[in-house]
């Protein structure tokens, strides 16, 4: 199997939607655009039938470098999780 790539995609919604390829690309890299600065600002980001995209703050912890067992404290960082709406793993499971 094969992941869907963004060229798929701008594919897809071109030929569905009547539009041109050149036109259906500024409408995903606008809506990725979108979808990247409100997480980068640490807003969660809720599609509904989809799902959630949330940003979460990892503490400092501790860790080792494991090339050479040296003992370290890895810095915190923010990260970006998603849970899937019951609608899209409804479908995916009826699959």
């Amino acid at each position: 199997m094969t992941a869907l790539t963004k060229t798929t995609i701008i594919d897809k919604i071109s030929t569905q939607n009547n539009q041109t390829p050149s036109q259906a690309k500024r409408t995903i890299e606008t809506l990725l655009e979108i979808i990247k600065s409100t997480l980068a600002s640490g807003e969660d980001l809720m599609i509904s039938g989809f799902g959630k995209f949330q940003v979460n703050e990892k503490a400092p912890r501790k860790g080792r470098n494991p090339a050479t067992g040296e003992r370290m404290v890895l810095n915190g960082r923010r990260v970006v999780t998603f849970k899937v709406a019951g609608k899209l793993r409804d479908r995916v499971n009826d699959l």
